[in-house]
Parts: C-alpha cells; sequence; structure tokens
C-alpha cells in the first residue's frame, strides 16, 4: 500500500486504494486499508486530507515539506492538484501580519471543473 500512495500524484480514498490493491492481486480487506493508512497517519508517513462530505483522502507526506493543494469538482467529485509558489509567499506574508506562526495549512477550492462546467 505504500508503494502505491507512493505512485500517486494526488490523494486517494480509502476505497480507491483498496479497490486499487484489488486489481493489483491483493486480498486486503477493506478494514485493513483502514487500519494501515491510520497507522500511517499516526507516524506522520501520510496525511489525511477532508473534502467535507466527500470524505476522507490519503496521501504520502513528502520530506523537506513540499506539497500541494486541491480543487475540488461538486458535481463529479474530480479533484484536480495545483501548485503556486506566489500563493505560497502570499499565505507566509499573511501569518507574519498576523503575528502568528505557521507549521502548515490546507487550501481547497471548490467548484465545477472544466468538465462540469462545460455540460
Amino acid at each position: 500500500m505504500v508503494g502505491l500512495l507512493a505512485r500517486q500524484d494526488c490523494c486517494l480514498s480509502a476505497q480507491e486504494i483498496h479497490q486499487r490493491l484489488r486489481r493489483a492481486g491483493g486480498d486486503a480487506g477493506i478494514a485493513s486499508v483502514y487500519r494501515a493508512l491510520y497507522l500511517l497517519h499516526d507516524m506522520g508517513l501520510v496525511q489525511r486530507v477532508e473534502f467535507g462530505d466527500r470524505g476522507a483522502r490519503f496521501e504520502p507526506v513528502v520530506p523537506g515539506g513540499e506539497h500541494h493543494h486541491h480543487a475540488v469538482c461538486d458535481r463529479c467529485g474530480r479533484v484536480t492538484p495545483f501548485e503556486d509558489a506566489r500563493l505560497e509567499k502570499q499565505l507566509e506574508q499573511l501569518a507574519g501580519n498576523l503575528k502568528h506562526s505557521m507549521s502548515g495549512h490546507d487550501l481547497v477550492i471548490h467548484g465545477e471543473c472544466r468538465r462540469c462546467a462545460g455540460s
């Protein structure tokens, strides 16, 4: 499962991880997938990403703190990862203006993806 997560560009739900493991010939049950994900989370190796009522997703924690943010389509559920260096600098500046240390941050943009907006 760790190898599967490491090869992903973005986060996956426990159900998606379970399905991919089964397709690859694995026989772990969904409960075992959840237990492993929570253990990896407690160890700081994966992060849990919440998208509201769409449920939790998981992705590996990258050494050095590199990360991306997510845009979530409220119609189809598609998750699109994105990075923006200017945004990162602005968030650091905002934290400084607030006289607040920043150990991390999460950003999720909700709306419609290009496919759903065009239909």
